[in-house]
């Protein structure tokens, strides 16, 4: 158990500096549009605009009402860690691989289980994943403090937490209205890189012929895990099944699929990779 906590500690430490500076891209970016949008509002307020020789009428501001203005800068930062991290999917494995000094035969002569590499990985994608759903969630009522504290109380109406979430597309993928839908999301999104670790472990055994292998395991998983849904007419009301009864068969391709790409990935990481 230690061995393992220890991998996980030198995967996330060798991430840290990109993870901190997407957080630092994200707050320059959510709260700098935020101070910039409602310092201009306010501008407007003060000074008045006329139109037809007559005032307009401002509504009072609201943080849910920035965020909605303001899509591009939250949208941007947000975009670019989910794009950051689906590539370190695959560099946390190649990068061990790269250099004259291969780091992943050091890793495979460590005195413990080589399931441990292979789990520390996929903990730290997680970690790195919710740390970053975390920060993000923090950040929002960071940023309703601070607009607070600009906006007086009589330009401002209070914004609940559903309505900020909502304001924004990026913020409602995010972070989904029901658990269940977060299940969903999220759960695929953990098949999808236990299936991938898988991939690239078929590969580095078989080298060339590999990729082909890797090619063909990923098919066939996106088959097994689509075929519930497309194949049995989730969306047809004549399907021979019911929709419970189809649903419950795609947990078990999912449950399947996770089995099978872990297994596998353990059995590679013993039998085939060597040093």
């Amino acid at each position: 158990m230690s061995s393992y906590l220890k991998l996980v500690h030198m995967e996330v430490n060798r991430f840290k500096f990109i993870l901190l500076g997407l957080m630092s891209l994200t707050i320059l970016c959510q709260l700098g549009a935020m101070i910039f949008w409602t310092a201009n509002q306010l501008s407007l307020r003060k000074t008045g605009v006329w139109q037809n020789g007559s005032s307009v009428m401002f509504s009072n501001l609201t943080f849910a009402d920035m965020i909605s203005s303001t899509q591009l800068w939250f949208i941007v930062p947000i975009l670019l860690s989910i794009g950051v991290l689906a590539i370190y999917v695959f560099l946390i494995w190649y990068r061990d691989w790269l250099g004259q000094n291969t780091f992943i035969y050091r890793l495979l002569m460590l005195p413990t289980a080589r399931r441990h590499i292979y789990l520390a990985k996929g903990t730290a994608i997680l970690i790195f994943v919710f740390g970053l759903v975390s920060f993000q969630l923090a950040l929002l009522p960071v940023g309703n403090f601070v607009f607070n504290l600009i906006v007086s109380s009589d330009l401002r109406e209070p914004s609940h937490f559903s309505e900020i979430i909502a304001a924004n597309q990026a913020l409602a993928f995010l972070i989904p209205k029901n658990f269940d839908q977060f299940l969903v999301s999220y759960g695929l999104g953990i098949i999808a890189v236990l299936v991938i670790f898988t991939a690239i472990l078929i590969e580095r055994s078989y080298r060339r012929v590999g990729i082909l292998y890797a090619i063909l395991y990923l098919v066939i998983c996106l088959l097994a895990i689509l075929f519930p849904l497309i194949g049995l007419g989730l969306n047809d009301m004549n399907g021979y099944l019911y929709p419970n009864e189809i649903f419950t068969i795609e947990l078990v391709m999912c449950v399947g699929v996770v089995v099978m790409s872990v297994w596998l990935g353990f059995r590679l990481l013993s039998k085939k990779i060597t040093v």
